[in-house]
């Protein structure tokens, strides 16, 4: 029923309402009154439809944020994982969702050690083997690019810097438009990259690449360096599964 139709069904009610009540007729006055508040939520549910219920994601998340890890190449925090994977793949993820996604992951290497392609897993502190706080990768990544000593936070944020501008590269060079969301994550970053970006202006990614292929050429063998050094100590100290999620302090501390 259209809304001038229930409008008009709405006012007949009352006066019908206003009439038995008048005339004693109190089981026909209860009975309208049960009518009217059908007929009014009807004309609330006709005023404003319910939405329709969100599309369910077209990947897992463990796929999303896999797809977002590609993309950047290196060790990286749940916010940023969900910011690429919103401006690149028009995904939805949330940090709360990541939370327990490491430990899900663990618990399935464990349980079917290599069962599937990949795993989300631990980025490792370079001096304890321990789980990097807060950081995902990916299993088949070479074992030092899964290290996180003194310089790789700066060195990672260049290289994911360095990808996310090459990306969007990709994408207009194919005769696409990366979105708007995508510039402003390069801005951003670009920000803290000297001589990446002109003031406030949107960044150019040429600009951002040599920008930070500059910086990264400073820190990039003392970095790799380490790195290495605490592969190999992570493959003569680790087994299969704290290679891949991490020694627990104790056991750090006693290899």
């Amino acid at each position: 029923m259209e809304l001038d139709a229930l409008e008009k069904r709405i006012a007949g009610l009352r006066s019908e309402i206003r009439a038995a009540k008048a005339a004693g007729d109190h089981a026909t006055v209860r009975s309208l009154r049960a009518e009217l508040r059908k007929t009014e939520r009807a004309w609330d549910d006709a005023l404003e439809p319910e939405p329709e219920p969100a599309k369910a994601p077209l990947l897992p998340v463990r796929e999303q944020v896999h797809q977002a890890l590609t993309l950047l190449g290196v060790p990286t925090a749940a916010k940023m994982i969900v910011t690429v994977n919103e401006a690149f793949f028009a995904g939805h993820i949330t940090t709360s969702q990541l939370t327990s996604l490491r430990r899900d992951e663990e618990k399935s290497f464990r349980t079917s050690p290599y069962a599937r392609p990949y795993y989300l897993c631990a980025a490792l502190t370079s001096e304890l083997l321990s789980p990097a706080r807060g950081l995902l990768a990916v299993s088949t990544w070479p074992l030092p690019s899964r290290i996180i000593g003194p310089l790789s936070p700066r060195a990672d944020f260049l290289t994911s810097a360095t990808r996310i501008a090459e990306h969007i590269m990709r994408l207009t060079g194919a005769g696409e438009d990366a979105s708007p969301s995508a510039y402003r994550l390069l801005t951003r970053m670009a920000q803290n990259i000297p001589g990446a970006v002109d003031g406030f202006d949107q960044a150019d990614p040429a600009q951002v690449i040599a920008a930070a292929g500059a910086e990264l050429a400073v820190h990039e063998e003392s970095d790799t360096d380490e790195r290495g050094e605490a592969a190999q100590r992570a493959e003569q100290q680790l087994n299969e599964v704290t290679r891949l999620f991490g020694a627990g302090l104790k056991t750090a501390r006693t290899a």
